[in-house]
């Protein structure tokens, strides 16, 4: 008689989706305290509490393990755009919802931007060979466009808006202002992360993005 051995190999699949995923958020501390240079394979098995071996059983070297974080920090802020249901709204409210959504991820999730600078500084290799990345972020681009189109339709948006330029525009309203905001302070001499402050930037965010859009 066979034994059935779907049991013990869906055991083993989940300890190894539960290791793999405690390697990825020790390696995305790591990676976002000290950069892709100077992040350490010892200090992200420590954090994980696994054995280094195993790290490079699942990622091969730190350079793969980099790309897999990047790919699952990308997944996570695509899955909770998602659950916005932008679709489902008038399309003047989704943009607004939209850069809400972005100031306030950034803002909840520093290590996100620390990671996208550590990618720049490498010139995005690592994305440029990523198959995920792309396929993660192209419903989003898809999203947007159809917010834009139905908003063309009914009259309220107005036409020609690139989708891509205008998440760029969306994501670096929110991305320069905090990943900057210590010189931004020091130099205008106005505390930029006050309560007060973040809520007028938000705001204006806001304006300018439905402004851009919005037909006159």
């Amino acid at each position: 008689m066979t034994r059935d051995t779907t049991p013990v190999t869906e055991e083993r699949q989940r300890d190894a989706d539960r290791s793999q995923s405690t390697i990825l958020a020790a390696a995305r501390d790591e990676f976002a305290e000290n950069g892709l240079g100077g992040a350490r394979m010892d200090r992200i098995a420590e954090r994980a509490g696994l054995n280094k071996r195993l790290i490079y059983y699942y990622f091969a070297d730190k350079e793969a393990l980099f790309q897999a974080v990047l790919e699952q920090a990308y997944r996570d802020i695509r899955e909770q755009e998602r659950q916005l249901n932008l679709l489902d709204v008038p399309p003047a409210e989704a943009l607004r919802r939209l850069v809400e959504f972005t100031w306030n991820y950034y803002l909840a999730h520093p290590e996100f931007m620390t990671l996208l600078n550590s990618a720049n500084l490498h010139r995005a290799r690592h994305l440029q060979g990523s198959k995920k990345a792309r396929e993660m972020n192209s419903p989003l681009i898809e999203m947007l466009a159809g917010i834009l189109e139905r908003g063309r339709k009914d009259g309220s948006f107005r036409g020609g808006v690139d989708p891509v330029q205008l998440y760029v525009s969306i994501a670096g309203l929110s991305y320069f202002y905090l990943s900057n905001n210590y010189t931004l302070s020091a130099i205008f001499g106005r505390d930029l992360m006050s309560t007060k402050a973040k809520h007028e930037r938000l705001a204006h965010m806001c304006d300018v993005i439905l402004g851009y859009v919005l037909r006159s």
